[in-house]
């Protein structure tokens, strides 16, 4: 016999089934508040989580007197995180090797297939080690020789074998510092540059420099013992694992390309720009990767080119001949030496011009200056120019004068700064703060282990204080300018250093584990607001060496959420002044299934 519903409350005969009724709705309630708190993972739908028991000792936590313990908050629940599947290699590199979107191109004539493309849905499971993979070699015995097994390509060793770019010994890539235009050695040929023309003065002079399809970068390597710092850069192609060799052997390189799209480098950055058989076609599209060098070159910057058609004569190697030197007349780049080494390697030297007056002079504007409005700086995924980006100009529209020698040039007004009272005393206070806060807490109050650590990225330069702090350690620091913040990347060249521009929501165009040590400062509260931390987070633990640190400067309150975040991949997560979060990277993979 059924019961109407507004009988059934003044029916007394169902207490006990009317008191369970609401205690079952009680308890609904309170699971689902308690669930819904604002865990900064609960609400990450791509990812499964799971409960660990409290007495759970997963978890490594290091703890010096001067540190303590994050807030562990509500993070029983973390991720349980699961390996890439067996499409994604151990050097998956989620912008450059999105299949998909490259087999999807319609051309591949400007080397498209080499740019950026970046997965929609982001990127979440975590890379597998190599087999057999161990802490690199200390600096400087890593830029002679690095394990096998942490980069095992040896495609290029059988590919290069007769020009002595790496050899494989034992357990061993050696790297001899060959190369196909240093048959006498890199060192000569370093040396050979700067006879041909003296003015270079590696080191004084001359202090940042890009190497243009660098192969294994052991130009760049040597150049660093002559406090040259190089940007060597390499496409992802058939010379495999090149860049990630560099980077093993801690010397300064990136991913990139010249093809329809500009690099991600300021305007008047660097003081030189090389290229040894860089296998770059100069001429095509009416000269239009040469205008990028001029962007990028600083007025009076030179141009060290050595290839064939510098010094063969056949048909081929002369047609190209002709072009770059109609393309660089046009350019008003001038050629300041030319001359053969004693294994017949030829080189020319081109000079940038310090003045506009040769511009005007042209007969006809062809390439025409760029109109630059807003005077910033727009690499991002901007398209290659078809004209000449104008010389610099400070606030009283003089031409920017060149740095100071280095090491004077580290701590002098940069010339891209502006010269209002206000900017220049914020640039100095920046200095002092950096160079202060380096001293009394990173250097010791950290547990960082610097003697491990090389390669150094700060993922929110800034003035590049932090690198400048740093510069006596036999480190190297990438300044990384998001592309979301005050453009300070000319700045920091200015003052002898090396960057690029970035955005964080994106994967960065670098192989896994070729960063000893990351820093960011106030970086994700930018972040936030329009990417997935845990997406940061996984771009981090994929290009983080193990054993390698993450330090955050940030608020209490960002902290909180990335520090369980961090120790669900089971990294020891320490906490120092209430502001500093160290992060240590330890081998652990999740189980395959």
């Amino acid at each position: 016999m059924s019961i109407p519903v507004e009988g059934f409350f003044k029916q007394k005969k169902y207490p006990f089934i009317l008191t369970l009724f609401l205690l079952l709705i009680s308890l609904t309630l309170f699971l689902i508040t308690t669930n819904t708190t604002t865990n900064p993972l609960v609400f990450y739908s791509n990812l499964k989580h799971q409960k660990l028991p409290s007495n759970s000792n997963i978890i490594n936590i290091t703890i010096s007197k001067e540190e303590e313990v994050l807030p562990r908050g509500n993070d029983v629940s973390v991720i349980d995180w699961k390996l890439c599947k067996d499409s994604v290699t151990v050097d998956y590199i989620p912008c450059l090797d999105n299949y998909k979107a490259i087999m999807a191109l319609k051309s591949r004539r400007h080397m498209e297939h080499r740019e950026r493309h970046c997965p929609v849905d982001g990127f979440h499971c975590l890379l597998t080690l190599p087999k057999g993979y161990k802490v690199r070699l200390p600096w400087p015995k890593s830029r002679d020789m690095i394990w096998y097994d942490n980069t095992p390509h040896p495609k290029l060793v059988e590919y290069k074998k007769d020009q002595h770019w790496v050899v494989k010994s034992g357990e061993y890539l050696v790297f001899p510092g060959g190369g196909t235009q240093f048959k006498d050695g890199v060192d000569h040929y370093i040396q050979f540059i700067e006879k041909t023309l003296t003015s270079i003065q590696w080191g004084k002079h001359i202090r940042v420099v890009l190497d243009v399809g660098c192969g294994v970068a052991s130009f760049g390597g040597y150049l660093l013992d002559k406090n040259v710092i190089t940007m060597s850069f390499a496409p992802k192609d058939e010379h495999e694992a090149q860049i990630q060799f560099a980077l093993e052997r801690g010397i300064p390189a990136t991913l990139a390309v010249i093809g329809t799209q500009k690099l991600t480098f300021p305007d008047n950055g660097f003081d030189l720009i090389h290229c040894a058989r860089c296998r770059v076609h100069w001429d095509a599209d009416g000269g239009k990767p040469l205008y990028e060098l001029n962007r990028i070159l600083r007025p009076g910057g030179y141009f060290a080119w050595s290839a064939t058609p510098v010094y063969r004569d056949d048909d081929r190697d002369q047609k190209v001949w002709k072009a770059m030197v109609a393309i660089t007349k046009a350019m008003c780049w001038k050629v300041v030496a030319k001359a053969h080494d004693s294994s017949g390697i030829g080189l020319v030297i081109y000079q940038k011009p310090t003045s506009s007056s040769c511009y005007e002079k042209r007969k006809e504007n062809n390439p025409p200056l760029c109109q630059n409005q807003d005077g910033k700086n727009s690499s991002w995924y901007a398209p290659l120019n078809s004209c000449l980006t104008p010389l610099p100009v400070d606030d009283k529209g003089k031409l920017q004068s060149w740095p100071k020698p280095w090491p004077q040039r580290l701590t002098s007004k940069p010339p891209s700064l502006p010269g209002n009272s206000d900017v220049i005393d914020e640039f100095n206070k920046d200095s002092d703060r950096w160079s202060q806060l380096v001293s009394d807490v990173y250097r010791d109050g950290l547990s960082i282990n610097w003697s491990s650590v090389r390669n150094v990225m700060d993922m929110n330069a800034g003035y590049a204080g932090f690198a400048a702090a740093l510069i006596d350690l036999p480190i190297w620091v990438m300044n990384v300018v998001p592309i979301d913040v005050p453009d300070t990347l000319s700045i920091i060249m200015d003052r002898g250093l090396i960057g690029m521009y970035h955005d964080w929501c994106e994967s960065f165009n670098t192989y896994p584990r070729t960063y000893d040590l990351l820093h960011s400062s106030f970086l994700f509260k930018h972040l936030e607001q329009r990417c997935e931390l845990v997406d940061v987070v996984v771009e981090i633990d994929r290009i983080l060496r193990p054993g390698g640190y993450l330090v955050i400067h940030d608020s209490m309150e960002m902290l909180s959420k990335l520090s369980p975040i961090l120790r669900s991949l089971q990294w020891s997560v320490t906490l120092h002044q209430k502001q500093f979060l160290v992060g240590k990277k330890s081998f652990w993979r999740p189980m395959s299934f």
